[in-house]
């Protein structure tokens, strides 16, 4: 999807990260990398992961860090080319990607029930990475963006996309 051209260096990219899980098919994660108006720089998803009866006995309550964190989210993360300020995600396990990678992932929340560690911007709250490089500077860059887009909006166009992508 991205284009010779399309990504400046000096403009800011934001990636949103999310997963998608269908009985047919099983676990499939997005990764769409936009601008700051919310215009697509790239998209990534992955194939379909089934999780086996023997995988749930054996991982247990860490099924869920495991496979939106190493399985889906560090793949997709590593697939991207554009280097974004901050990483959004709508699924709390896929927070489990922070290990692999050294991008500052933050969560994007509903606004109610107010969290203590969050940031409301617009209809979204973000709850914050814990240590992401350069402070608050993404807190800036995340406002603009918020100024253009639903923070929310995205999740939803990467579940399109793989939705139609598994009809063909």
């Amino acid at each position: 999807m991205q284009q010779a051209g399309d990504q400046r260096p000096d403009a800011t990219a934001f990636g949103f990260l999310t997963a998608v899980e269908t009985p047919a098919h099983g676990c499939l994660g997005g990764y769409l990398l936009v601008d700051v108006c919310g215009r697509p720089l790239e998209f990534h998803c992955t194939t379909p992961v089934k999780v086996s009866r023997a995988q749930q006995i054996l991982y247990g309550a860490a099924l869920p860090a495991h496979l939106h964190g190493r399985q889906l989210g560090a793949a997709l993360l590593a697939e991207g080319t554009v280097e974004p300020a901050l990483v959004l995600t709508d699924i709390e396990a896929m927070l489990h990607v922070r290990p692999h990678t050294l991008l500052p992932v933050a969560l994007v929340a509903a606004v109610e029930p107010r969290r203590p560690d969050a940031v409301a911007l617009g209809a979204a709250a973000i709850v914050p990475p814990p240590t992401a490089p350069g402070g608050d500077r993404w807190r800036g860059a995340l406002e603009s963006l918020a100024a253009a887009v639903d923070l929310h909006e995205p999740f939803a166009r990467i579940r399109a996309a793989i939705e139609e992508a598994q009809r063909h």
